[in-house]
C-alpha cells in the first residue's frame, strides 16, 4: 500500500522501516527534516508537508507526542486533511486523550477522512522487531483496509470500539504498567531488606502466578540498575496525565495511578525524565 508517515522518533523510524520491509511505498514528513535520513536511506521519499503526505497515499500514519501535534499535522494549516484524497483513513498511533481522538475523529470524518486511534504498546523494542501491540478505536472496515499495514508493525492488533477506545485501553496499559513497576519495586526493597538476592526472588517469581513482562523486564532493569529507556519517563508521565485528567472529567478516582504519576512526577523533576520509568524503583527504595 501507498503509506504515509509522520513523525521519526525512537518509535516511529523502526516502524517505518518495517513498513519498507514489508514491501509497502512510504512516504515520510517530520519536524526535523535531519531525523528521516535513516527512513529515505532505506527507500523511503520525502514530502514537504502533511497535507503534501496526504495528497500522495491511501493511508498516513502519525506517531507524535500529544493531543495538540496530532491536531496540528492532521488539521493544522498545512494538516493532511487540506490534501486529504477520497478513501484515506488517517492512524494515530500516539498515546492521547480518549475525548481529544473523539473530536479528531469527528472533525476528519466531516472531510471525508476515516481515523483510527492506534496506540500501542511494547516500547521501543517492539517497534524495532515488528511486535507492538496495537489497541484500534475507529471503524471495523477502516480497520480492515489498514491491517496489512498495521500487521508490518504489531503482532497483537485488537479492534476496542468506537473512535477513542484505543486510547481508553492504552490508558488503562499505562495504569498496569506503572503500578505494576511500583509492585515489582517493593519485591525488590523487601527481599533486600531480609537479606535476600532479589535474583533469585524474581525468577522464582516468574514462575508462578505472578510472572508478569513488567516483573520480567522491569525487575531485571531493577537488578542491573540499569534504565536506558524502553519507555521515557517524561512520556510516562504524560501518558499518566492523560490518565488522571480522564478520571477527573469522569468524576472517578484512581488512587494507585496518582500515587505512581507522582512519582514518576519526582524522578521528572529530578532530571531525570530522559531514563526509563522504571527509575521510580530508585525512589521506592528511597523511601522509609
Amino acid at each position: 500500500m501507498k503509506v504515509g508517515y509522520i513523525g521519526l522518533g525512537i518509535m516511529g523510524l523502526p516502524c517505518v522501516l518495517n513498513l519498507l520491509k514489508a514491501g509497502h511505498a512510504v512516504s515520510v514528513w517530520s519536524r526535523r527534516p535531519d531525523s528521516a535520513a535513516a527512513a529515505l536511506a532505506a527507500g523511503a521519499s520525502w514530502a514537504d508537508s502533511p497535507a503534501q503526505l496526504a495528497a500522495q497515499v491511501e493511508v498516513l500514519v502519525s506517531n507524535v507526542s500529544d493531543t495538540g501535534d496530532v491536531e496540528q499535522v492532521l488539521l493544522g494549516e498545512h494538516g493532511a486533511v487540506h490534501g486529504a484524497q477520497a478513501g484515506l483513513v488517517c492512524v494515530d498511533m500516539s498515546t492521547i486523550s480518549p475525548i481529544g481522538a473523539r473530536d479528531i475523529a469527528a472533525r476528519l470524518a466531516a472531510a471525508g477522512v476515516d481515523f483510527l486511534d492506534c496506540p500501542v504498546s511494547g516500547g521501543q523494542v517492539g517497534a524495532v522487531n515488528g511486535s507492538l501491540t496495537i489497541m484500534v478505536g475507529g471503524k471495523a472496515e477502516a480497520l480492515a483496509k489498514v491491517r496489512p499495514v498495521l500487521e508490518a508493525m504489531g503482532k497483537t492488533i485488537t479492534h476496542i470500539g468506537d473512535s477513542g477506545a484505543g486510547q481508553v485501553a492504552k490508558a488503562c496499559n499505562q495504569i498496569a504498567v506503572g503500578v505494576g513497576v511500583a509492585a515489582v519495586a517493593e519485591v525488590m526493597k523487601l527481599a533486600k531488606a531480609c537479606g535476600v538476592d532479589p535474583a533469585p526472588v524474581r525468577e522464582a517469581l516468574l514462575g508462578g502466578f505472578a510472572q508478569s513482562r513488567v516483573l520480567d523486564i522491569h525487575g531485571q532493569r531493577m537488578i542491573d540498575d540499569n534504565y536506558a529507556p524502553g519507555f521515557k519517563a517524561h512520556l510516562h508521565l504524560k501518558d499518566m496525565g492523560i490518565v488522571l485528567d480522564t478520571a477527573r472529567q469522569l468524576g472517578i478516582r484512581l488512587p494507585e495511578a496518582e500515587r505512581v504519576a507522582g512519582l514518576i512526577g519526582q524522578l521528572v523533576e529530578q532530571g531525570e525524565g530522559e531514563l526509563d520509568s522504571a527509575a521510580i524503583a530508585r525512589l521506592i527504595w528511597q523511601q522509609n
